[in-house]
Formats: structure tokens, sequence, C-alpha cells
């Protein structure tokens, strides 16, 4: 029986409506012609104009960014992958390339490896730019930078604060170098930024924290008129360079060779050992 004619069933115009067909607002490629980007000619307006970066944010949020933003975040992507194998992500990049899986595999398995609330640049970002544009609102309401501190859960003494900590040193050599680059590009410090900033002394003085790039760099897309959704997919992948670095570089050594146990460096704790009998 049809669930068209079942009245248990709810109604399924949605889907009938969309049977067979692809309907789509951002893009469609014709064969042997062109391909068309949101309103925009890959090959007539964007190829050979445009950055690599600025396509990447115009596919996502539907906005052609100016030369000056496109070459923030590209910026911005590079000190979000340093090719060093101890950090997490690209620990599973070094680990997949001495396995010898594709380099695809291993570039994926890192970059999910990244997509933490805690870590990684791009999920975290996204919720340090929820916590400032909520942050915002009660301050303009008159809520005092201490307020909105103190509201916070806190861990092991210090407040939960998504953007404002990092785990081995609490300064973030990345700051300095981003903040001078803003201003080179004509960047002016927007109200994220200076409410970032307020929250980043506070912190420090009190909890020993301090702003990391995740929270420098939400504030300024947030300055930017990006939101947490927007952010979040931007830079989802920020992390795929550094780990296809590691990934590179094991590759071309013998297997399991990535940190190498002997079997006297686990500690059994299991059964003990059984006889065998007949």
């Amino acid at each position: 029986m049809s669930s068209k004619n079942n009245e248990n069933y709810p109604p399924t115009h949605y889907w009938d409506q969309r049977a067979n067909k692809i309907e789509t607002r951002i893009g469609k490629w014709t064969g042997g012609e062109d391909i068309i980007i949101r309103d925009k000619s890959l090959l007539n307006d964007l190829f050979d104009k445009v950055s690599y970066m600025r396509l990447h944010v115009l596919n996502i949020t539907g906005r052609l960014i100016s030369e000056e933003l496109g070459k923030w975040l590209e910026n911005n992507f590079m000190v979000m992958s340093y090719p060093d194998s101890r950090i997490w992500c690209n620990h599973i990049g070094a680990l997949c390339g001495t396995m010898g899986t594709s380099p695809s595999a291993g570039t994926i398995a890192g970059t999910l490896g990244a997509d933490s609330r805690v870590y990684g640049g791009a999920q975290s970002s996204m919720l340090a730019l929820q916590f400032l544009a909520e942050a915002l609102i009660d301050y303009q309401k008159g809520v005092s930078v201490i307020d909105i501190v103190e509201a916070l859960p806190t861990k092991q003494g210090k407040p939960a604060i998504i953007g404002f900590a990092r785990p081995i040193n609490r300064k973030d050599e990345r700051i300095e170098p981003h903040r001078v680059m803003s201003k080179r590009l004509g960047f002016d410090e927007g109200e994220y930024m200076q409410l970032a900033n307020k929250v980043d002394h506070y912190v420090a003085d009190k909890y020993k924290l301090g702003i990391n790039i995740g929270g420098y760099m939400a504030a300024f897309l947030l300055d930017q008129g990006f939101n947490a959704d927007e952010s979040y997919r931007i830079k989802a992948l920020c992390v795929n360079s550094g780990v296809m670095a590691c990934y590179v570089e094991n590759y071309a050594y013998p297997e399991n060779s990535l940190l190498p146990l002997k079997c006297n460096d686990i500690d059994y704790l299991g059964a003990p050992k059984r006889s065998i009998k007949n």
C-alpha cells in the first residue's frame, strides 16, 4: 500500500517533488562549457582572477571576500598546521604513513582526529565564536567582563573558556604576528576583538590563562561578519597540510616504525599464564 493512501504516514510532498532530480542554488557543471558557482562563472569570473581561499569561502558562504581577507585566511591556515609528528592529528597522519595507507586516508584520518571541542582549530574555533557572540550580547547589556568569565563552568579551578587557554605554553606565538598582519592588511579591531582583548587581560591577570589563536581568530571572523557555522566549515580542513607532511615523512620508513614498542615495554596485568593439559 502506498504511504500516500495511508493516513498513518506523514505527507510525502517534500520528497515527491525531489524524486529523481537534484536541485541546487550553489553550483552547476555544464560539460564542455563552464561551471557556475553561486552566480559566477568559474572560468570567466573566477579562474586566474581570485585565490583558491577566496573561492573556498565563496563555495561555503556565497561571499566573494576581499583580496585582503583572503590573504588573512590563507596566512592563518599556515599556522594551523605545523609539520610536527608529536601533535595529535599529525601523529595519526604519521602512523598512517608508516602503515602504508593511501595519502587520502591518512590525511582524512588525521583531520578527523583534530575535529575536537578542545583542540584542532575547526570545531574549537566554532565554540570560541559562539562564546564571544553570546558574551558581546551580555556585555552590551551591561554585564561586566568579570561576571561573564566567572559565570562559566570551571575546570581545575579555572574557567573552561574555549579560545583562552593552551595546554603547554600560555603564550601563543601566533598572536602577535596575526596582530601585525591584521594591521598591515588594513583591518581595525572591531567590537568582538576589543571584547576578546578585555577577556584576555582579565584571565591573564587572575588565572594565568591567555588568548590562543582560536580565540583571536574567532573575534576576527566575527568582526568580519562570519558566524560560527561558517567559520567551522571554512576551517574544517585547516590541519591537513601538517598531517600530510608527517604522512609523507613516515611513508618512507618500514611498517610499524613510528614509536615501536618491545614486548617487555608492555606491563601485562591480565590473567597469569596457564599450563595446557591434554
